[in-house]
């Protein structure tokens, strides 16, 4: 009796056992290491029946500035982030990573794959304060690969000649609210209907790229990847 090949879940197949996540941070500065962290936004990325990405649901959060972070008063007035302000939600920069991790492992084991990959404009920003802040607070089981990341600044470029979120989402043809611009969800959201955008253009490539593995022999790169990732 022939063995029935398993059948691989969609988005483990599209991007070889890696589930793109969509994070936006809004902080005090640009050193990663003393800055704070004030605002962290994570958009789930879908995908439907027939390989096409969609945006998901959003977890974002304020975040209370760790002991002695650095507040430069210039980014300050960029975000329009006031860290003290008695009305604003924030939460212990832990207890926000814990939430915004808890519902990311969920996401990847229901799409079947093996962990999360950060997506960002300019991502290297993104991912350099969530590994210092998952460094600074001791958590363990981060769902991100530790250094891996798709930058949509480049993806724009090579697509649409545009490396600014603003002008890129525009010549895409999608919504653009500058009054809305720097608030974590917000940028979020935007990077994550670009990254779908660019991604779905990408399709037919994608499936001849498919097609010249297997005829390569690298039927290993779609099989079910092992997970990593246990449950909470």
């Amino acid at each position: 009796m022939n063995e029935i090949a398993p059948v691989v879940p969609l988005m483990a197949r599209r991007f070889r056992g890696f589930l793109p996540v969509v994070v936006d941070v809004e902080t005090g500065g640009f050193e990663s290491r003393t800055d704070a962290l004030l605002q962290i936004a994570a958009v789930l990325i879908e995908i439907d029946a027939g390989g096409q990405l969609l945006r998901g649901e959003t977890h974002s959060f304020h975040v209370r500035p760790f002991e002695n972070a650095r507040l430069d008063p210039a980014s300050l007035q960029v975000n329009k982030i006031d860290p003290w302000h008695p009305l604003r939600p924030a939460i212990d920069e832990i207890d926000a990573l814990q939430r915004v991790f808890r519902a990311i492992r969920a996401a990847v084991r229901g799409h079947g794959c093996r962990r999360a990959v950060l997506v960002g404009h300019n991502a290297s920003f993104d991912l350099a304060f969530l590994n210092a802040a998952v460094a600074r607070t001791g958590l363990k089981r981060n769902p991100f690969h530790p250094f891996s990341s798709f930058d949509t600044a480049t993806l724009a470029g090579a697509a649409l000649g545009q490396t600014v979120l603003a002008k890129a989402t525009a010549v895409a043809g999608l919504a653009w609210d500058q009054a809305s611009a720097h608030s974590a969800t917000y940028d979020a959201e935007r990077t994550a209907d670009l990254f779908c955008l660019i991604c779905n253009e990408l399709n037919a490539s994608f499936a001849r790229a498919e097609r010249r593995a297997l005829e390569l022999g690298w039927a290993a790169t779609l099989t079910p990847p092992e997970p990593e990732i246990v449950d909470d």
